[in-house]
């Protein structure tokens, strides 16, 4: 969906204009100082700063009418309100509806994407063999910045709903008006938290439920009690939907949907905007520092010269120190190195420990009762458990990685230096991971059939008449008798009973056999793919860390050849004449932090 119209430049144009005007400003300097890293910075944080798009995942409890609320906010039918299975909806802003199914590729393939007509992509979505569905819609809430997700249902019982979260700048939570939050659902909402700490409670459904006021100040109590600050929004869709049919505005105003509008524009898009500036005002005073240093030097000579040699003195100790950050001997090497095995070791213990457990589940239910009545959905069990297995091992190394990327930061001497935004871009891309991995045998050793039990019964009962047939004709009965007749039917039903005993058995063997087999080809898989992600999260993060390293060398050594040049000069007019331009510059480059700073509510350095 990339390279789709949008009908806005910046997420807030009252927030974000002024800053992106200072980032134009900023770089002219960088030009005339001939710093083109800089410069490359300066185009990431505009980028950055640019992008209007806010994802907001939907979360919540199964009939919660949740899809009908997403329907509602979009106005338009992206997700399945009816259906018994549901995927993930992407939905993001474009001039025409559009809607694509990305599909499990056949044979172990890549996901294969097909574009559908719009009108058909919702059953179509639910008809199996579908692993998202992404939709472009003309909605003027899509158009103001938001891309919203679907997740599939409650976080607790939905393996892709963790991946969704992890990608979310915002979290909207659905629960209905009929009760109070359950301990269970508090429980979800502070994990949410750890994972996205701007979420939005929705009670739905309050034309259903009068009680509803009463149940909203119990939720508040609870979320008051357990910590969290979460807003709880009543919202009707079913009244939002009517009202919008019949364009009865004083009914769309009892819904409640227009105020939860209003309260994701200025509070979701508020906090996005906060996040943003933030990061575009430490761009702007990193650059501004990295400037004004080559200014204050050469400065600094023109008006002493005498002082050029303790001047360059002071800069080739920075130069040597600038330089040992490049070294792999540096603290923030040794600190990514190391931490970075240790992550790939965390992360490859979490998923085998996570496998592990669900292999002892899978035995011992299993040996409860005979796998071959409930093989099918066994299977299907267990593909979703291990889905949702590898989900939480994904999450947890991603925000692990993060973790690491502070931790090398703070290695640095200058604090407050910026980190690489680490994000899972690809939300229910776990279904593609696994899709090279097999699916779980079938039993070979299957249920006889009944010719096959009968034929057993007889050569167990075979032996009861012959054996007991032979002792009683001693006494002078026939070789068939009552006696030998019932010991045949004991033991033949003994040997059918065996029989069923000894296949049910080699069946349990068989099924766990498989299940280690279908273990140990997700661990090989799996294991691939983590280790490619979280080498490429170390790479990302040495090139960043390496590149800011850089940045302080040229900028050291742009210094030393400023104060060569201005210990060059010998002209008192010359001498005037710069140190008024580079006071100039300097006022400049001070204004701008200002202004930035005051964006951002810091406060200047210098």
């Amino acid at each position: 969906m990339s390279g789709v119209e949008r009908l806005v430049a910046v997420k807030n144009p009252d927030t974000m204009g002024p800053l992106l005007g200072l980032l134009d400003e900023l770089l002219e300097p960088v030009h005339a100082a001939g710093r083109a890293d800089l410069a490359g910075r300066l185009g990431i944080a505009r980028a950055r700063l640019s992008d209007p798009r806010v994802r907001l995942v939907v979360v919540g409890e199964s009939k919660s009418g949740m899809s009908t609320l997403v329907n509602s906010l979009i106005g338009a039918p992206v997700s399945a309100t009816d259906s018994p299975s549901s995927v993930p909806v992407i939905a993001e802003y474009g001039p025409h509806s559009s809607a694509t199914l990305v599909r499990a590729g056949s044979g172990g393939g890549v996901a294969e994407r097909q574009s559908v007509d719009p009108r058909q992509a919702v059953a179509e979505s639910a008809a199996g063999g579908v692993l998202r569905a992404e939709f472009t819609e003309p909605s003027a809430l899509l158009a103001e910045g938001f891309v919203l997700l679907d997740a599939p249902g409650s976080p607790a019982d939905t393996p892709a709903t963790w991946s969704l979260l992890a990608v979310a700048d915002a979290v909207l939570y659905v629960a209905d008006a009929a009760r109070p939050f359950t301990a269970g659902q508090i429980g979800q909402l502070q994990r949410i938290q750890q994972v996205c700490p701007t979420v939005v409670c929705v009670l739905n459904k309050i034309d259903q439920y009068p009680q509803w006021p009463e149940v909203q100040q119990h939720d508040r109590r609870l979320l008051d009690a357990a910590g969290l600050a979460f807003a709880v929004a009543p919202a009707s869709a079913r009244l939002h939907e009517h009202a919008r049919s019949t364009g009865d505005q004083q009914l769309d105003l009892e819904s409640g949907v227009p105020q939860l509008l209003d309260h994701l524009r200025d509070y979701v898009l508020g906090n996005a905007d906060a996040v943003a500036a933030d990061a575009a005002v430490r761009d702007i005073g990193l650059i501004s520092d990295h400037l004004a240093l080559a200014l204050r030097t050469e400065a600094e000579t023109l008006r002493d010269p005498r002082r050029y040699g303790v001047i360059t003195e002071q800069l080739r100790r920075t130069r040597e120190e600038a330089e040992q950050l490049r070294q792999r001997t540096a603290n923030w090497q040794v600190t990514l190195a190391d931490g970075a095995g240790e992550l790939m070791a965390d992360t490859e213990h979490d998923l085998r420990h996570r496998l592990r457990s669900l292999i002892r589940d899978a035995e011992a239910d299993i040996m409860k009762r005979d796998p071959a009545r409930r093989w099918a959905e066994f299977g299907a069990d267990l593909d979703a458990k291990i889905c949702e297995a590898v989900e939480e091992n994904f999450v947890i190394a991603h925000y692990r990685s993060v973790e690491l990327a502070e931790q090398v930061a703070a290695k640095f001497p200058d604090r407050g230096i910026p980190t690489p935004e680490l994000r899972l871009d690809n939300p229910g891309e776990v279904g593609e991971v696994l899709e090279p991995v097999t699916s779980l045998d079938k039993l070979d050793s299957a249920k006889p059939a009944v010719a096959q039990q009968f034929l057993n019964m007889l050569r167990g009962s075979y032996g009861g008449v012959l054996m007991v047939g032979l002792a009683t004709s001693l006494l002078g009965m026939s070789l068939v008798n009552w006696y030998s007749a019932g010991a045949g039917v004991l033991l033949g039903v003994n040997a059918l009973w065996d029989d069923r005993k000894s296949r049910k058995q080699r069946r349990q063997a068989e099924a766990k056999v498989a299940v280690a087999r279908l273990m140990d080809d997700v661990i090989f898989q799996v294991s691939k793919e983590s280790r490619y992600r979280l080498r490429a999260v170390q790479r990302n993060l040495r090139d960043h860390f390496t590149e800011i390293a850089n940045e302080t060398l040229r900028s050291v050594d742009a210094s030393l050849r400023a104060a060569e040049e201005a210990a060059a000069v010998h002209s008192g007019a010359r001498r005037e004449q710069r140190l008024t331009e580079i006071e100039s510059s300097l006022v400049r480059l001070h204004d701008l932090r200002e202004r930035a700073d005051a964006q951002g509510g810091g406060n200047p350095s210098y």
